[in-house]
């Protein structure tokens, strides 16, 4: 994976980021998730609605208890296959809305996985996703984020925006 676009210019595409809904709603959310350690399924709702607003009704499917045992194991997990796939047990629930789960609600640093962000990093959205093909995502963004001094919600950010404007409208 390789980033389309010079580094020098992540800031300037996520500085003209614009994402149908706002993530303002999400990050509201952080201090209290982090603080109980799991999400709540209406939390879980809310994501999904941001991620995925079409299918966000999947969620809905768990149970509360569900929600709140999947997502503090899952947020807890030492192993990284745990953390990403613990999370897509629950209905409604695949890779890229897991990421959504840790990108935003984990203490490490994660990419949210979708479409937009590997074609800017030069990569087609597989078929089906595998840990192997998550891993080294993960590892490409933390290096850009780390070797660029970003936070990985601005790298997240410019990846989108730069496939936004290449006029790519749906995955391939």
């Amino acid at each position: 994976m390789k980033l389309q676009f010079s580094a020098s210019q992540i800031q300037n595409y996520a500085s003209r980021y614009e994402y149908p809904n706002d993530d303002v709603s999400i990050r509201e959310l952080v201090p209290a998730v982090r603080q109980v350690g799991y999400l709540t399924r209406d939390q879980l709702y809310q994501v999904a609605r941001w991620k995925a607003a079409r299918s966000s009704g999947n969620v809905k499917e768990n149970t509360e208890m569900f929600v709140q045992e999947v997502t503090r194991w899952a947020l807890q997990a030492h192993e990284e296959r745990s953390r990403i796939q613990g999370l897509t047990i629950l209905d409604g629930v695949g890779w890229p809305m897991a990421s959504v789960i840790l990108h935003f609600f984990h203490s490490d640093k994660y990419p949210i996985l979708d479409f937009r962000a590997l074609e800017a990093l030069g990569q087609e959205k597989p078929n089906q996703y595998e840990f192997s093909f998550w891993w080294s995502y993960v590892e490409t963004c933390r290096k850009l984020a780390r070797d660029n001094a970003l936070d990985m919600r601005t790298l997240d950010r410019a990846l989108w925006q730069y496939s936004k404007e290449q006029g790519t409208d749906s995955p391939t």
